[in-house]
């Protein structure tokens, strides 16, 4: 028969105590003034950029010059009275075709050959769907693209330099609060504490989920902000372009977060004062911004987007970008989700040894190698 000591509790498993410590990183962030004062300024930021861009958009347009045949010069005629459209009258389709490539004129309309149009017409583009003309008629002619991208140029670096810039900000914001909340609960001692009621691996864990949880949280609330003001204002169209892409960066985001709030926290187990993270912190702070700069400065290289969209470091922004602008064959981010999901989970296990065997260590510098050593402390 066995007793119970009065009072005493059962140890707790390892998931229970990481859940504890999950739950002590959310509620200690949400309940700071600066996390709640700097999440509603980017909410707000992110709805205003988005509001002005659409009232911007909808001001007194420009006129757009659109090209016609003689057979179809009377339906433009009847369409562009009232809208931006400027007609301009050429001798044939050839000539249609010649002004669309030269750029004198932003589309054109020819007769449609095949039948396949209820209004008899087509409209020829250069590389992408002119909205504005399209927008014209009450319904929606076929569009020919003379020379077809899968995506503008300016699309392509906007939304590269939106995943990019979401996932640097995450995860160096969201990085740093965890490397300080572990660095400062070494200097107080506050460490010894915790770890008398939970081992090592759950509190590294737990930091990192409940980290996630919070990044997570923020990205999607910008997300959900965006699509609101996008549709408010009539820009709800733009949600198309994105479509998969999004929901695959979505993936990324949250394997590759946890792969760098491992390092981040195996990082800064490493010191023991604030004042010397600088160094500790520098490589962590150079992987984060990796994948940014790749997307930004080389996103007409091929071999590099490809490489980068297999690197775990860069592959949460990289193949996201490649499927936007349809470069990866539907295979590709399968494979590259499981590459990051591999280095997210050998970055966690070298993370847990150097944290537990430095977590203790209150004075110099502990040095990587001995973190690493066989061993525990």
């Amino acid at each position: 028969m066995t007793t119970t000591t009065p009072g005493a509790h059962a140890p707790l498993s390892f998931w229970g105590a990481t859940g504890l410590v999950a739950a002590r990183e959310i509620t200690s962030q949400v309940r700071t003034k600066s996390f709640v004062v700097s999440t509603a300024i980017l909410l707000v930021a992110v709805l205003a950029s988005v509001v002005v861009g659409g009232l911007l958009a909808g001001r007194d347009p420009d006129p757009v010059p659109v090209a016609a045949t003689p057979e179809v010069a009377g339906a433009l005629a009847a369409v562009a009275e009232g809208s931006p459209l400027e007609p301009v009258e050429v001798a044939d389709e050839d000539a249609a075709r010649a002004a669309v490539r030269d750029g004198s004129v932003d589309a054109a309309i020819v007769p449609d050959a095949t039948g396949a149009s209820p209004l008899g017409i087509r409209i020829l583009s250069l590389d992408s769907q002119p909205s504005d003309v399209v927008a014209a008629f009450t319904v929606a002619p076929p569009v020919d693209l003379l020379e077809p991208q899968t995506s503008g140029d300016g699309m392509r670096y906007l939304v590269s330099a939106l995943f990019g810039a979401v996932f640097m900000m995450s995860a160096i914001g969201f990085g740093a609060t965890i490397a300080n909340n572990t660095i400062v609960e070494k200097q107080t001692r506050t460490v010894e504490i915790l770890l008398a009621a939970v081992p090592a691996r759950a509190l590294l864990a737990g930091k990192i989920l409940g980290n996630s949880a919070l990044a997570l949280g923020q990205t999607a609330a910008v997300a959900a902000v965006s699509v609101i003001g996008l549709m408010a204002t009539g820009q709800d169209d733009l949600l198309s372009l994105l479509g998969a892409p999004l929901l695959w960066f979505i993936l990324f985001f949250i394997v590759g977060f946890v792969l760098l709030a491992a390092i981040f926290a195996a990082s800064a187990s490493l010191v023991s004062r604030i004042e010397d993270s600088g160094s500790v912190l520098m490589p962590a702070m150079m992987l984060t911004m990796l994948p940014y700069f790749i997307v930004i400065l080389f996103p007409e290289n091929r071999l590099v987007m490809v490489v980068a969209s297999y690197f775990p470091f860069s592959a949460p922004v990289a193949m996201p970008v490649r499927l936007f602008t349809g470069d990866a064959a539907w295979w590709e981010p399968l494979v590259s989700l499981a590459v990051l999901a591999v280095s997210a989970t050998a970055a966690i296990a070298v993370a847990a040894r150097i944290y537990r065997r430095s977590l203790l260590n209150v004075g110099p510098r502990v040095r990587l190698r001995e973190a690493l050593a066989a061993g525990r402390v």
